[in-house]
């Protein structure tokens, strides 16, 4: 599996779809402490409400473990000593920080989501969450970018 694609001489990052999480706050939090531990450095973008949630969850989720992350809502006020924190919580991300991943549990395509070398879309069973998901689809696919779709399943 390649992290980006060629799409008339530009390199369009990969955007994976991991469809039918039944609970997405524990599964983000899972895929995240997988991505710190292979060595990527993530941005995870969304509404206020769920991206709080997700760093409480990131402290109490493992009671061992601990996934470095920093919670803000804009890139422009993450401190310049916390930049490399493996894993940012930002409601207005920007690619300028350096992380190669972009997690989107928004609605609607990230701006700027091209500057990334990978995009994960983590998409509910909830139907109005898979039909935006549909858009989203559609419009990397426009943009030209390979997309890899996932099934979480379980119940």
């Amino acid at each position: 599996m390649s992290d980006a694609s060629v799409s008339a001489g530009v390199v369009m990052p990969a955007v994976a779809f991991h469809f039918n999480v039944p609970e997405r706050r524990g599964y983000v939090c899972r895929l995240l402490r997988k991505a710190w531990r292979s060595g990527a450095r993530v941005v995870v973008t969304g509404e206020a409400a769920m991206l709080t949630e997700i760093d409480r969850l990131l402290w109490t989720f493992e009671p061992l473990e601990f996934v470095p992350h920093w919670r803000g809502a804009d890139a422009d006020v993450v401190p310049q000593r916390l930049r490399e924190t493996p894993v940012l919580l930002l409601e207005r991300h920007s690619p300028a920080l350096g992380h190669d991943v972009l997690v989107n549990l928004g609605h609607e395509v990230p701006s700027d989501w091209q500057q990334y070398r990978r995009v994960i879309e983590v998409v509910s069973r909830d139907e109005f969450d898979r039909d935006r998901a549909r858009a989203r689809w559609r419009r990397y696919g426009a943009a030209g970018a390979t997309i890899e779709k996932h099934e979480a399943g379980g119940a």
